[in-house]
């Protein structure tokens, strides 16, 4: 196949991911209300979507993170909550995003809100966990929760914070609730979106 096909058909997959995503987007996490003076962080963003859980990273500790200038460049500056979480097995609950193609990835990131954009990263650093999997994970609109060993990147060249290694999904971030009505009495177990 040429790189010019190559390339369309990942565009084209990329176009149905994005086309497919609102559709997928759990109910419950879409919200209609609009700030009136600016917008949420992604960390409060998240909370709208996923609520927190006990055992899982709140993605409002991973925001505490600020930039400082050290020796002529910036440079993070992690408050102690994110210290303390350095080269521990955690859980973290988000947004899948691939970094390959293919229905199953063994690196991905995690995000605190989902993708607007097949090419464009949701949130800033501090809202996105490079993950990098055990096994491969099969991508999924849906939020998921991760496990694996935390570490947190004090100068990593490629702008990362936080990355998660020997991770494995541990399932779905929102249990899915059953069917009401009609659909429900069907016999097979239906859940909704």
């Amino acid at each position: 196949m040429s790189r010019f096909n190559l390339r369309a058909v990942g565009a084209a997959a990329a176009l149905a991911v994005a086309g497919n995503f609102l559709a997928a987007v759990p109910a419950g996490a879409v919200t209609s209300q609009i700030p009136t003076v600016g917008l949420p962080s992604a960390s409060d963003y998240a909370t709208q979507l996923l609520p927190e859980r006990a055992g899982v990273v709140s993605w409002r500790t991973l925001a505490k993170v600020e930039p400082l200038k050290k020796e002529g460049r910036m440079v993070p500056s992690f408050a102690a909550d994110i210290l303390s979480l350095d080269r521990k097995d955690v859980r973290v609950q988000g947004f899948m995003i691939p970094l390959d193609i293919g229905d199953r990835q063994k690196r991905f990131l995690i995000a605190a809100v989902p993708p607007h954009c097949s090419f464009c990263l949701p949130a800033g650093p501090d809202a996105v966990v490079e993950v990098n999997a055990k096994t491969p994970v099969r991508y999924s609109l849906e939020p998921i929760v991760v496990s694996g060993r935390f570490e947190v990147l004090k100068d990593d060249p490629s702008g990362m914070l936080y990355r998660m290694t020997d991770a494995e999904m541990i399932g779905p971030a929102m249990p899915k609730a059953p069917v009401k009505g009609a659909a429900a009495g069907k016999g097979a177990a239906a859940i909704a979106p």
